[in-house]
Formats: C-alpha cells, sequence, structure tokens
C-alpha cells in the first residue's frame, strides 16, 4: 500500500479502510484509476480486516477474489473498504467497496469484491 500512496484510516474488528489520493502515476490511458490499483487496494482492505480477527501469530494469504468494476475510477480520491463476512479458522472471506470520492458531491461506489483467504500458520517464510 506504501507503494501506491495508501493509508489505512479505520480499523475496528472485522472491518478496515484504506484511503488513497488521487495520482496520475496510478492511472490508465483514459486518466482514470487502474483497475488493478483498485483490486490490490480492495484486496488489501478485505485481507487487513480479516487479520483483526485472527491469533497474532497466525497470517493470511488471499486465495481467490472477484472484482466488479461498476462505475470509472474518476475522483479527488478514493475509499476502500473491506469487511469480513464469514469469519473461520481455515478459510475467511471478506467483501469490500470501493468509492470515489469528489468534493462536488456524494462519494459514488466504483467497484466491489468478494474475496477468499486461507489462514497460514507455521508455515516459514509465512509470519503473522
Amino acid at each position: 500500500m506504501r507503494t501506491i500512496g495508501a493509508e489505512l484510516t479505520r480499523v475496528e474488528q472485522g472491518t478496515v479502510e484504506i484511503e488513497l489520493p488521487f495520482d496520475p502515476k496510478l492511472t490508465q490511458q483514459h486518466g482514470l484509476l487502474h483497475a488493478g490499483v483498485i483490486s490490490a487496494a480492495l484486496d488489501a482492505a478485505g485481507t487487513y480486516a480479516g487479520y483483526s480477527l485472527i491469533d497474532p501469530d497466525a497470517s493470511l494469504l488471499t486465495i481467490e477474489f472477484k472484482v466488479n468494476l461498476l462505475s470509472p475510477g474518476r475522483g479527488e480520491r478514493f475509499l476502500f473498504r473491506g469487511e469480513v463476512t464469514k469469519p473461520g479458522t481455515t478459510i475467511i472471506v471478506s467483501d469490500g467497496k470501493a468509492y470515489a470520492v469528489r468534493s462536488d458531491g456524494p462519494a459514488k461506489l466504483i467497484a466491489s469484491m468478494t474475496g477468499t483467504m486461507m489462514v497460514v500458520r507455521g508455515r516459514e517464510g509465512i509470519e503473522g
């Protein structure tokens, strides 16, 4: 998240929010926030939400996600919210929503994601 300039702005049990200011370096050929950036931020928000529910010695690895790009990524900043919808000891499922925020109107839903994470314990090289 540091690479794209994103910041963790809210952490609660099972819910995380990440915010990202608009940066032309993160856009695609039409000047819209790139789908890869949207996907990465939604994945991070959902995974961090999962981390809020597991033991500190465990870790998470994303094993699947589905993104729906609903509207162009056009805004002054972006909000990515991840929420755990199915906690578990082996598999965790989260849902995420991405919003474009502008000063001249309400936040607009631009993408949604459902992700599945595997809880990892005791595996060399993968730590919580």
